[in-house]
């Protein structure tokens, strides 16, 4: 198993106040173990569970059966990268750093020429379960930066196989690398050119050797009876999707449809397998989406948002909501459902829990601890705050949504054929213009009209109550509110995966350009 490579964050671990209190505390006594299922651009409405026509996801829909569903949970951003770091720290990403200030209300993601990326000042899940005795991997795409002191491996995992960016390419090594793959510290290959990715049929076989990762892992943190977090966070659902040859074919959906089985195939093997080494009651796993499905991309390369407005780059519901389950046989009651206000950065301070652990106490932690609803199904007052970049768009709480601002993307984009509401277009609210409205939001009761098309009259009673509250929501928010430094402003070629560790090794090292830093463009 490899081990940190020494560093700073280590000697912060020990002489910080934090360390001192773990050092204290001593290691936690409870031992849950904790997998967390991430699924990418997949929509609300992918799931039988949630209603898609097909009932092509068997295993999903039966480990809801037999956990708890959650109907109004979301993610803390309509894009990739913000999404999964808010996920990681419990921190809205506008407060770690995964937001740019080079427009307003814009998204940014971490391409490869992104300088930044996840700042050490954060403290990721993983670095303090690690303090309660586990041991944690991470499969898939990590997202958070892929230069050397952004690895996965010095904030907290102990093994990573997977990539640091979406599957994007193939390219010429030229004008831009292909993306790399990693077997903890170093490059296992290339996508494209090691790990083959057909464009033209779609095939791949990425998710099977995902899945194999995670069972062995499984497998091995069981015989060793050590508690482990397994951060299962594949990506054959993102453009271009991809499914392995068994797959292929095999769904009404099309290739999009494949790759939805293939994961609800894997996700039913990764709970049987729990179940056969006798340790699914002391293992908690929820599976969800790191943003709405991607309506650009579909029907072939995209998902569905089930009765939702717009998708993925957007805070209109279709952009946010996600599908979520909870699993853990013995401890959540089967058949449950839930209408909590959830957010993927409550699954920091859930697990956290779980482990025996405090959040950390000299930092903002938006997550809240979901385990009075998971285990006895409470519900818990608290508002979604939909940021998109630097911008909060909206707020909910309760049934009532308020949009501050409302853009769905610029006519230019549009004129382009960019999209982000297919045939879903509602007058003064997907707006291709910025539309502020601060002194007279828009008002929607998502519970008559989840689709967001029937703003709430202004005049109206309802409107002047609900709004009442929600502006005082959004004026105790942003009094208290501390932007972190921005990650997602500054792009260079040179930065690019020329050359990651272990390059030499495979014979795949590329010569890297001059040194530009340029501000990064992001255009929605």
């Amino acid at each position: 198993m490899a081990s940190a490579a020494p560093g700073p964050r280590g000697l912060r671990w020990a002489l910080g106040p934090l360390g001192l209190c773990w050092a204290l505390l001593g290691p936690a006594t409870a031992t849950t173990n904790i997998v967390l299922l991430l699924m990418d651009d997949m929509g609300w409405g992918d799931l039988g569970v949630f209603g898609e026509p097909s009932k092509e996801t068997p295993n999903l829909d039966q480990m809801a059966a037999e956990g708890r569903l959650f109907l109004d949970f979301y993610t803390a951003n309509p894009l990739c990268s913000p999404s999964r770091a808010a996920l990681l720290t419990g921190r809205l990403p506008v407060r770690n750093g995964f937001y740019t200030t080079n427009g307003h209300a814009r998204n940014a993601y971490t391409p490869q020429e992104i300088v930044g990326g996840i700042p050490d000042s954060e403290l990721l899940l993983p670095e303090l379960l690690k303090k309660a005795g586990y041991t944690n991997k991470i499969i898939g795409k990590w997202h958070l930066g892929h230069r050397p002191q952004f690895h996965p491996l010095r904030h907290g995992f102990d093994e990573w196989f997977g990539s640091p960016n979406c599957h994007f390419g193939p390219y010429d090594g030229t004008e831009r690398p292909n993306i790399p793959l990693y077997r903890d510290w170093d490059m296992a290959g290339r996508y494209y050119e090691d790990f083959k990715i057909d464009l033209k049929t779609g095939e791949a076989n990425l998710t099977q050797l995902y899945l194999q990762e995670a069972l062995d892992f499984i497998s091995k943190q069981q015989a060793s009876q050590q508690p482990f977090f397994l951060y299962w966070a594949i990506d054959a659902t993102h453009a271009p999707v991809y499914a392995s040859k068994q797959f292929l074919g095999t769904s009404q959906r099309g290739l999009y449809g494949d790759a939805v089985r293939e994961i609800d195939d894997s996700v039913g093997k990764i709970l049987k397998h729990l179940q056969q080494l006798g340790i699914s009651e002391n293992t908690f796993v929820f599976f969800t989406s790191d943003n709405g499905a991607a309506l650009i991309s579909a029907p072939k390369q995209g998902g569905s948002n089930g009765p939702f407005l717009c998708g993925k780059e957007t805070t209109f519901e279709g952009g946010m909501r996600e599908p979520a389950i909870a699993w853990w046989p013995g401890h959540i009651p089967a058949g449950g459902v839930s209408h909590q206000l959830g957010s993927v950065m409550d699954l920091f301070s859930t697990s956290l829990s779980l482990a025996g652990l405090q959040p950390p106490s000299d930092r903002q932690i938006d997550g809240i601890d979901l385990l009075p609803v998971i285990l006895q199904g409470q519900l818990i007052d608290r508002p979604i705050f939909y940021y998109r970049g630097n911008e909060l768009m909206a707020v909910r709480a309760g049934l009532y949504k308020a949009h501050y601002w409302t853009w769905s993307n610029s006519w230019e984009e549009h004129s382009k054929g960019i999209d982000f509401c297919p045939g879903q277009s509602v007058a003064g609210v997907t707006t291709h213009t910025q539309e502020e409205h601060t002194h007279l939001p828009l008002l929607f009761h998502l519970g008559r009209d989840p689709g967001e098309k029937y703003p709430l009259r202004f005049a109206s009673e309802e409107y002047q109550q609900a709004v009442e509250h929600l502006s005082g929501l959004v004026q105790q928010h942003k009094a208290t509110l501390v932007p972190g430094q921005p990650q997602l402003n500054v792009c260079d070629r040179a930065v690019m995966n020329w050359a990651p560790p272990g390059c030499e090794k495979l014979g795949k090292c590329l010569k890297a350009p001059e040194s530009d830093p340029q501000k990064c463009s992001w255009p929605h």
